[in-house]
């Protein structure tokens, strides 16, 4: 039975839905003071925006293109106890439209880190098993930059700030520390040790990740963002898994009922894929949002079962469940199948 010592997840990871006013408007009843924030719009063609505490509100970078952070006073202008608040921007307060925010706790707006060869900025939700990290670059191949998690993290993910440059993201079921998926591409993992891992392609460790010696993880002064995940039981869980080809697909066991599930095709170019229980509140689930793209909200196929102890696939394509296809995931509980007060949850 999958135990966890968080019986309660959403004071670590909450979705929260919100319509647009076209105004100011505070976005309260996440649970807690956010840390980190992805917004989408569900409804409108407009960018993913995420922003961090280490950076400030204002700052956002998109996971579905590859530009250099930037600044607007008017779309999440602060993180408050309860949430965020918005301007008026019609990327993310459009009168009339619909937003999903995907909501992360860390740990306040971060303290020195030097545990790598880069010394690095640091915001760790060790409970949870997530970390933001800011650094500077220092184009060395091996370089490592301390992440803070006490754990090993499980999956990567970084943007360079300074200038425009791929998204990284690394992920237990690459191949190993060398290779990378790009959140704004549908290709597959590539070889880059450039990027992380290095020479030695390196896997990340208890205290530090590891970097090549340019690429889009370690040029010279330039400024990185990293957002570092390790699994918690019954809680998080960044897995991998082999499709089916069936209607009766894959099932994927995670130790709790998901919340939130990312997905990719890392064996070959397919979207990538965001499913969560707020806006798809019943089994199958069918609408989702892609990372690397900023069109609408998706309603094309069902795919996918929400259950008490993992996701089970109910579609043939080859977004989700090709046939001998290779796939990385990362997932986040709405309830432990058995939390440490011993009240299971139940299916959907």
């Amino acid at each position: 039975m999958a135990y966890t010592t968080i019986n309660k997840s959403t004071d670590h990871f909450n979705t929260k839905l919100y319509s647009g006013n076209g105004s100011t408007q505070n976005i309260t009843g996440v649970g807690f003071q956010v840390d980190f924030n992805w917004l989408k719009s569900r409804t409108q063609t407009e960018g993913h925006y995420l922003q961090d505490v280490i950076r400030g509100s204002t700052k956002h970078i998109h996971s579905n293109n590859s530009d250099a952070e930037d600044t607007a006073s008017t779309a999440v202008t602060s993180f408050d106890s309860d949430g965020f608040t918005l301007g008026n921007k019609a990327d993310l307060n459009g009168s009339g439209n619909t937003y999903c925010s995907w909501n992360w706790k860390a740990n306040g707006a971060g303290s020195a880190n030097t545990d790598g060869s880069i010394s690095s900025t640091v915001s760790a939700n060790t409970t949870a098993g997530f970390s933001i990290i800011k650094y500077t670059g220092n184009a060395t191949d091996n370089a490592s930059v301390g992440h803070g998690l006490g754990t090993a993290p499980k999956m990567l993910i970084i943007k360079e700030l300074t200038s425009t440059s791929n998204w990284g993201a690394w992920h237990q079921g690459l191949t190993d520390g060398g290779y990378r998926l790009s959140l704004q591409e549908t290709a597959a993992q590539v070889s880059d040790t450039a990027f992380m891992g290095g020479g030695n392609r390196a896997i990340p460790t208890n205290s530090v990740f590891y970097l090549g010696s340019g690429g889009g993880g370690n040029s010279s002064s330039d400024n990185y963002i990293a957002y570092a995940f390790s699994e918690i039981k019954g809680f998080s869980k960044m897995g991998s898994y082999t499709g089916n080809g069936n209607a009766d697909g894959t099932f994927i066991y995670t130790g709790f009922k998901p919340a939130f599930v990312m997905w990719k095709k890392s064996s070959g170019t397919e979207d990538w894929g965001i499913s969560d229980n707020k806006r798809d509140t019943s089994n199958v689930l069918n609408l989702k949002l892609r990372p690397n793209s900023n069109s609408a909200e998706s309603t094309a196929n069902a795919h996918m079962d929400f259950l008490s102890n993992g996701f089970k696939w109910k579609s043939t394509s080859g977004e989700f469940n090709a046939s001998g296809g290779t796939y990385i995931y990362m997932a986040f509980a709405e309830a432990p199948l058995v939390g440490s007060n011993n009240v299971p949850c139940t299916a959907r």
